[in-house]
């Protein structure tokens, strides 16, 4: 590669690094183009230039950069002006004022110089018209360059819509997960998940069903991230839509099996634990292919909930069973996802496991439920030693409250 080639390439890759550090479309372009005139200028003889934002069928000039000799903002250029419409089909050019096809008294009113270039980015919504001093030597060199930036600013363009949708479903998750967290008898509630990501696969409820029965769910989509975001969102709708009709739970897991089962969705497993409870203490649950439920006991012993079926969306013939255990007064029940059991420690490997949960919520089963809850997921913080974990961590904890005890 010659010698100019290699400074011009470098220095189109601190142009990118620039481009990494716009926050808004404009910004990114306003930025990509000031830098270009900062650094190219010598090389390209970029002087300064125009910034269009579409607007139905014209585009606006909504801002300049550099040295221009006019600055006209507000000025619209029709979307099928003929320089316009080549820009569009090209994405970039290389043009002079006396090209045919080009309306002078417009590129002059516009302040455009004798000669410039143009790239348009962000499927067409910018466009950044550049003044070049005076004809280029190698248009292509001026071509490839501002082609290598349009690439990169549509990316980084791309990116940030990405993560704007992202944000969306965040949003969106998080109105799906219990605003406050409800009383039922003498039962106390505590919950709390964090995902992987910017939204996660991980998915907890609280459905009243009448006076005296509520029904608690925690479910696990395979993967994290958008996909198992989305495969949430038909959770929560189908257990809601299933559990107010009245369904039985089994029948409730079996329709949400054969919705997730035809869903064209990439993540297509999910493992679902459902118990509905009364507070007479009287347990219903159906575990479809989830880590089983831990019943602690007041004395500290141990039950695991396991009775169910398979993971919920491989097979549309899928059948569960319901299996029914009670809860005394000092009992707690927790449910999780392996997220939290799996986290391990980067040093050695070990894993926080069920075993040492069940350990943990036998020792505290007496503890205020909210002070358990904190004190769980510390424990699998200074474990993982991880500020946001590898897979979504949540965790669910119901407990009976003893005769003698106040509510807290």
């Amino acid at each position: 590669m010659p010698r100019r080639t290699r400074s011009l390439f470098r220095r189109i890759e601190k142009a990118l690094e620039t481009i990494a550090r716009g926050s808004t479309p404009l910004e990114t372009i306003r930025d990509t183009a000031q830098f270009l005139v900062d650094n190219f200028s010598e090389d390209l003889g970029i002087q300064g230039g125009r910034i269009y934002a579409r607007q139905d069928e014209a585009y606006e000039l909504v801002e300049t950069f550099g040295t221009v000799s006019r600055a006209p903002i507000g000025l619209c250029v029709d979307r099928h002006y003929s320089g316009m419409e080549i820009l569009l089909d090209e994405g970039s050019v290389v043009m002079a004022l006396s090209d045919s096809g080009l309306d002078r008294r417009l590129e002059e009113a516009l302040g455009t110089q004798e000669h410039f270039a143009a790239i348009a980015v962000a499927d067409g919504a910018y466009v950044l018209s550049f003044d070049v001093a005076t004809k280029p030597e190698d248009p292509d060199d001026l071509l490839a360059t501002l082609n290598i930036v349009r690439l990169a600013v549509n990316q980084k363009l791309r990116e940030e819509r990405m993560l704007e949708i992202l944000e969306e479903a965040r949003r969106i998750q998080t109105s799906i997960l219990p605003r406050r967290i409800p009383e039922y008898g003498d039962f106390e509630l505590a919950a709390r998940s964090i995902p992987a990501e910017i939204v996660g696969g991980d998915f907890y409820d609280f459905i009243t069903l009448t006076d005296t029965a509520f029904n608690v769910v925690v479910a696990d989509a395979t993967g994290h991230g958008l996909p198992a975001a989305l495969q949430v969102r038909d959770v929560f709708t189908g257990l809601r839509m299933g559990l107010t009709r009245d369904y039985k739970l089994t029948r409730t897991i079996e329709r949400l099996n054969a919705i997730i089962h035809r869903s064209r969705l990439a993540t297509k497993f999910v493992s679902i634990f459902l118990a509905e409870l009364e507070v007479g203490g009287t347990v219903l649950y159906v575990n479809a292919g989830h880590p089983p439920g831990i019943l602690v006991r007041a004395d500290g012993s141990l039950e695991f909930l396991r009775s169910g079926g398979m993971i919920v969306g491989p097979r549309l013939d899928a059948h569960y069973t319901l299996d029914i255990v009670r809860m005394e007064p000092g009992d707690l029940l927790a449910l999780y996802t392996d997220g939290l059991t799996e986290a391990t420690d980067p040093q050695t490997g070990e894993e926080f496991s069920v075993s040492r949960l069940s350990r943990l919520l036998s020792e505290g089963r007496a503890t205020p439920i909210h002070t358990l809850t904190d004190r769980l997921f510390q424990e699998v913080h200074d474990l993982s030693q991880r500020e946001v974990p590898e897979d979504d961590q949540t965790l669910v904890l119901v407990r009976r409250r003893a005769r003698d005890e106040e509510p807290s």
